[in-house]
């Protein structure tokens, strides 16, 4: 695997950086993009690329109502994740936008979108992590809870309350592991701090207990609760068996 740089830069420009060099390494063709989370956000800044954008998500209200309004999208298909249309070898860029953490059978799922990636294409994945102090307090708050708390703690305008599944794929090491076994290469991990609460009307508060909970892990949890990887996918013959 290449060395991984490391940062907490902006990751949207770091993302519509790269999409931009994708492009050009492609002499121009158009780019075909799947966008796996589309009713959860997932916008990309395609500058001059004028790419084909596909969209998939989970079926559920929130999701749908998100997706049916979005302006960006060429095409969109909502249904189990484990059974949405992704064509093998069917696009240049593949971002996963906060999907991970809300799903069951993430690695299946990611099998998937992963095997709709051409060779030499990007992955852009987006997700929270669940050894972070935010994650790990979003995974442990029952269902009704999350729901009756949902509107006074997170924006307005929110997409949610979603599913908190928190499989051990939705976290750094767990997308680390799967990159290694998969011979996915992490070109770029930036980490950072985005969770829907610490933006919230209580932001403050919010935070405060984040970096407590952090503290008394003793270093298992994470104050920062995002995790940002650019990985791309091999050109040589081993991107087959992927």
């Amino acid at each position: 695997m290449s060395e991984v740089q490391w940062s907490s830069v902006d990751e949207d420009d770091v993302f519509s950086q790269r999409i931009r060099e994708q492009w050009t390494d492609q002499l121009g063709r158009r780019l075909d993009i799947l966008i796996a989370g589309c009713g959860r956000g997932g916008v990309l800044d395609v500058g001059r690329c004028d790419p084909k954008i596909t969209g998939i998500d989970e079926d559920l209200p929130p999701l749908r109502a998100y997706t049916t309004a979005r302006k960006d999208l060429d095409a969109w298909y909502l249904d189990d994740m484990r059974s949405v249309p992704i064509p093998p070898r069917s696009f240049d860029v593949i971002y996963v936008s906060f999907l991970l953490e809300r799903i069951s059978h993430a690695e299946l799922v990611l099998d998937r979108i992963v095997a709709g990636l051409r060779p030499g294409g990007l992955l852009l994945i987006k997700t929270r992590d669940r050894n972070s102090a935010y994650g790990f307090c979003d995974r442990i708050t029952p269902p009704w809870l999350r729901r009756m708390l949902w509107k006074s703690l997170v924006p307005a305008g929110s997409v949610g309350p979603l599913p908190a599944v928190y499989e051990p794929l939705a976290s750094r090491e767990g997308i680390q592991a799967y990159c290694l076994m998969r011979g996915l290469m992490i070109a770029e991990d930036h980490p950072g701090t985005s969770g829907p609460a610490r933006r919230g009307p209580q932001a403050g508060p919010v935070n405060l207990i984040c970096r407590a909970i952090a503290l008394l892990s003793r270093g298992s949890l994470t104050v920062e609760d995002e995790v940002t990887m650019v990985i791309r996918k091999p050109h040589n013959h081993f991107a087959r068996l992927i």
